[in-house]
């Protein structure tokens, strides 16, 4: 998951498709059947005594991190667990993916589980017995790498998550799929360029959401700067899009003592940042959702006394409505090209759409929030935007979703210290892992038993 700007991360996603004749009734939230309790008890004893399994299986992915399109030994280490446990088992899904089928033993709908597994190019300096000494190639280039945003838990708690619900076979009305997504950081082997697809987007493309097609998606992220097994959620736009902005600024190259003589694209690179900083500011609605746009490299010249020919910036923006997210494109290439043709420069502006934001389906929300208390022992609050970006966006575009956080910060310790996700001190507290496992078990079954005696 991206988080730019935000000491914050995505803890827990989950998606419920409220289309069908499968839907949960809009009037009421779910209540807990006989099923559905019988179900949250074995849930809550099967994750307290395989928690050491859990922990371990984290701790093994934790000291080997791979990167976006590179997961190959976690895949494998994924797919012979599900096999394990008797399930129907993919591989090689949007290269590296795994997806798993467990059928029950009763009719009902079908809720899909998802978490990433992909790690990060950040040298790890928490000093854990198992902290990762590993490094891969990251667009050609060796790097440190580490599982700085938490998918290593993510990948041990849907496993978990999988043996308790198989246990439950006999008694699960209905299908759960399990996605095991690879690149949810992006690739690690080739640069996005608006026509190359990865993770979550690509396993979409391929097919995953139709065959079986689910009428419920959950995953899980992890966050750091919330208490430890507090769960966070908001209705509606819950994380932003991400875009990736490149501009070049064109001038004429010319010595730096007589800049009359040539077009400074330093110059008029400036004028462009500053001009953009308007574009939010001064041309953009933010009464009913923020925005930004933010220049994060520049790139120019070989000396000091050489005006160079060209100038490169890349940024990101960020926004979180689709009408928005169209006009913020059109006003960012009209100010940054028409500042360049003011100075006699020319800019060439590519705008790369790489996520969706992710939008919490609201009906689903409100039906699902008290499964969401049981799971956390009613540590549930209502979460603020982030400034973050998730490619489970594409699975929530299929099926409508809601997608939560699950806090991993110690609570003796001050909130706004903790190392934020992506960063090399990043902590997990593995007590919260546990609240994970009941929550992604728990929406699964609250949502098959509610939902099993609909007609289809």
């Amino acid at each position: 998951m991206k988080l730019p700007g935000t000491p914050r991360k995505l803890l827990l996603v989950v998606i419920c498709s409220l289309s069908g004749p499968a839907a949960i009734a809009a009037s009421e939230p779910v209540a807990a059947s006989a099923g559905a309790e019988a179900a949250r008890t074995e849930i809550a004893r099967q994750a307290k005594a395989l928690e050491p399994a859990m922990l371990e299986t984290r701790r093994d992915i934790h000291a080997h991190p791979e990167l976006g399109n590179a997961e190959k030994r976690t895949s494998a280490l994924v797919a012979a667990q599900l096999r394990a446990m008797g399930l129907e088992v993919k591989t090689g899904v949007a290269r590296t993916g795994v997806v798993a089928i467990l059928k029950g033993a009763l009719p009902g709908p079908t809720v899909a589980l998802r978490a990433d597994m992909d790690g990060l190019p950040v040298k790890e300096t928490t000093n854990l017995p198992f902290a990762s000494r590993s490094k891969g190639l990251y667009l050609g280039k060796e790097v440190d790498l580490m599982h700085a945003c938490g998918h290593d838990t993510h990948t041990a708690m849907l496993l978990t998550t999988a043996k308790i619900l198989s246990g439950m076979r006999a008694r699960l009305p209905g299908t759960v799929v399990f996605y095991f997504q690879p690149a949810e950081e992006g690739p690690g082997d080739f640069v996005p360029d608006g026509k190359n697809t990865w993770g979550a987007k690509m396993m979409v493309q391929e097919g995953v959401m139709k065959s079986p097609k689910p009428d419920a998606v959950f995953g899980l992220h992890v966050l750091a700067g919330i208490p430890a097994g507090q769960i966070t959620y908001r209705a509606g736009p819950t994380t932003a899009s991400s875009d990736d902005l490149h501009i070049k600024m064109i001038g004429r190259q010319t010595h730096g003592g007589v800049p009359w003589a040539g077009i400074d694209p330093i110059i008029m690179s400036a004028e462009a940042l500053v001009g953009l900083q308007t574009v939010v500011s001064r041309r953009t609605d933010i009464s009913t959702f923020p925005s930004v746009v933010s220049i994060g490299t520049i790139h120019g010249g070989t000396r000091d006394n050489i005006i160079p020919q060209s100038v490169d910036m890349t940024g990101t923006i960020r926004t979180y409505d689709a009408g928005i997210r169209k006009k913020l494109h059109a006003d960012v290439r009209q100010t940054v090209e028409k500042i360049a043709e003011s100075g006699g420069a020319k800019a060439e502006v590519s705008i790369v759409e790489k996520y969706d934001p992710t939008v919490n389906d609201a009906v689903l929300t409100a039906k699902m929030e008290p499964t969401l208390r049981w799971a956390a022992q009613d540590d549930v609050v209502q979460g603020a935007l982030s400034g973050g970006a998730e490619d489970f966006s594409f699975f929530a575009n299929e099926v409508p979703g809601l997608f939560v956080f699950l806090g991993i910060t110690p609570r003796d310790q001050d909130m706004a210290k903790a190392a934020p996700n992506h960063n090399p001190g990043f902590f997990v507290d593995e007590s919260a892992l546990v609240v994970g496992v009941r929550t992604m078990a728990s929406l699964a079954t609250d949502y098959l038993h509610a939902n099993a005696a609909a007609p289809r």
